[in-house]
């Protein structure tokens, strides 16, 4: 296998309804990327979308965007894993290249979820046991929020605790030109006075719908630099499943998934968890940021609400996440969420993530959740 680098990005700016097509929205996300990278052509291109299908009545995305970016001839497929669908095309673009099937390919995400707001809860929904969980009413927001209220009362916690979650998202998305999100009056009074969207989640406590699409390009490590002067290098790839059923795993507040794919990404980098200097958490719940926290190791059990609580998760803290807004302030349209973040990982690796950036970052770690924690998704990124 040889090794990867990302040398080109491409991110269309968040917004809560695009003008742009879906069509339109991933072939400017390809173009942006292949014009950082300097190419006018690659070998493959992996489409993550969840939702077209429902919302758009579109299939066959991957080779429609192809056409669409001028990529004629170029292998071009869609990929999917429900909410973690744009890591599992980054996966898959690794793997291409590592593998030496493609030379160089892109990995791109992209969702047009400005709709009927209860047609993307119930296309959403389909992330879950269609037999099972969703003819009870089952949905991610309430599956989520079972999860809080499940989390408060074992560890003894109040919703206010997880405030520094949405905190630090939404200060950082100020600074990123990308972000849905630029409010500057949001404060820990605003957010307990939130509305509650599904007890005991506020309106903070859950990513926004939205429209965007980012991408990537990737080539082989040892011609990189022929394609980038700060190519960043993919140091791991790994995905695991659990039981699909929250209700069917021995402990609903143990991500286990999250715990085996973190573990089997560090070997694979030989990167301790000590090495991490920012952290892409899969943030659409503050719930589940806390939960991956725990479950990757930078907080015990019953303790992942206390890095943000103590400003650990902030830009000056032990684990910076969410550095340009996270899924909540940044904006979490489904398919492209992984591909914004893998961008941001790159901004701040190579030094040009303006306002935001961390001193001296030398190690990323970006975490996707699919469904309720049934897939997850780990890469890790080094210079």
């Amino acid at each position: 296998m040889s090794e990867v680098s990302i040398v080109g990005i491409g991110q269309v700016p968040v917004v809560a309804a695009s003008p742009l097509s879906l069509r339109q929205l991933g072939a400017e996300a390809a173009r942006l990327a292949m014009d950082d990278a300097g190419v006018e052509q690659v070998d493959a291109i992996f489409v993550g979308n969840m939702l077209a299908d429902e919302l758009q009545g579109q299939k066959h995305l991957a080779a429609l965007i192809a056409d669409e970016a001028g990529l004629r001839w170029a292998e071009a497929l869609q990929v999917r894993a429900a909410t973690a669908t744009g890591a599992a095309a980054l996966r898959m673009a690794y793997l291409a290249v590592a593998s030496g099937q493609a030379e160089s390919a892109i990995a791109l995400g992209v969702e047009k979820m400005s709709t009927d707001r209860d047609q993307v809860i119930s296309a959403l929904a389909k992330g879950l046991d269609a037999e099972l969980e969703v003819p009870g009413g089952a949905t991610l927001l309430n599956t989520n929020a079972r999860l809080m209220q499940l989390y408060l009362e074992r560890y003894r916690c109040r919703i206010d605790d997880f405030d520094g979650f949405a905190l630090n998202a939404h200060a950082n998305a100020n600074g990123n030109a990308n972000a849905l999100f630029h409010d500057r009056t949001i404060t820990k009074e605003s957010i307990d006075a939130a509305p509650v969207v599904s007890p005991p989640l506020r309106r903070f406590d859950a990513a926004p719908i939205c429209d965007g699409a980012a991408a990537v390009v990737l080539t082989r490590t040892d011609q990189a630099r022929a394609f980038h002067h700060q190519p960043v290098k993919m140091l791991a790839a790994s995905v695991v499943t659990d039981r699909f059923r929250v209700d069917d795993r021995p402990d609903p507040l143990r991500l286990e998934a999250s715990a085996r794919s973190a573990r089997s990404a560090f070997k694979r980098a030989n990167v301790h968890r000590s090495d991490v200097d920012l952290f892409e958490v899969h943030d659409a719940f503050s719930i589940m940021a806390a939960l991956i926290l725990e479950a990757v190791g930078f907080a015990e059990p019953g303790h992942g609400w206390r890095l943000a609580a103590d400003g650990e998760i902030f830009r000056d803290g032990s684990i910076p996440i969410s550095t340009m807004g996270g899924l909540k302030g940044r904006g979490h349209p489904i398919g492209a969420s992984a591909i914004y973040q893998t961008c941001e990982i790159v901004q701040q690796l190579t030094g040009t993530a303006g306002v935001n950036q961390l001193p001296d970052p030398r190690i990323g770690l970006l975490q996707s959740v699919g469904g309720a924690g049934s897939t997850v998704l780990t890469h890790l990124f080094g210079l």
